[in-house]
């Protein structure tokens, strides 16, 4: 009998911290049906609140298993006092004053807004759930959408390969200020994780001074 050594991955390690439920499953989501460049092993860490996102960052960063560790994140709305506040305590984790807009990817109010955008250009100004239930009623037939798990899970079975690229065309024309109502720098994961040229990780690291 031979022993065997474990099989070493020679993808690329990338961490997205998660703010919640919504943005960790819509992530596996995507990771399941398979719509990023293979080159990528993409690891999910559910924060399960804004309020965790810091501290879980600079845990998986200082963990050193990872080439690069990025955020997905809502801003919630005016006056983005958490949103900000996150964004500050990595700018000074990194001791740089713009890291955070090199590793955070956001939704504002919400992640809905990059996840209806699957099935319409519709823009979603409210973060609350229940103002958002008809909406996402629409376009997936979960009725009364309160966030549960059970219906995220529903929602999710609505995300294809093929309207993926729907939405890949919409969040292209999405203004990318985090701080203006509708916007979105979603693109900015997309075009990320669908290269097999890797020099974006590079170009994060020496922003944020790695």
């Amino acid at each position: 009998m031979t022993n065997r050594l474990p099989k070493v991955s020679d993808k690329h390690k990338i961490c997205i911290i998660c703010e919640g439920n919504e943005e960790y499953k819509y992530l596996e989501r995507l990771k399941k049906i398979h719509v990023w460049n293979d080159i990528y092993d993409i690891s999910l860490v559910n924060a399960e609140g804004n309020g965790n996102i810091p501290a879980r960052y600079q845990d998986r960063y200082q963990n050193g298993s990872y080439e690069v560790v990025l955020v997905f994140c809502d801003t919630e709305k005016k006056p983005y006092e958490q949103y900000d506040d996150i964004k500050n305590k990595i700018n000074d984790f990194h001791g740089v004053d713009n890291a955070a807009d090199e590793i955070v990817i956001f939704g504002n109010p919400c992640t809905m807004q990059i996840i209806s955008k699957h099935w319409t250009d519709e823009v979603i100004k409210k973060p609350a759930k229940a103002v958002n239930a008809p909406l996402i009623e629409r376009y997936t037939g979960v009725k009364g959408y309160k966030g549960r798990s059970d219906q995220i899970e529903k929602v999710m079975k609505s995300i294809t390969a093929d309207n993926y690229q729907d939405m890949r065309n919409r969040v292209q024309g999405m203004e990318q200020n985090d701080h203006v109502d509708g916007s979105s720098n979603f693109e900015k994961l997309i075009e990320k994780l669908g290269t097999d040229n890797i020099q974006w990780i590079d170009e994060i690291n020496d922003k944020i001074g790695d």
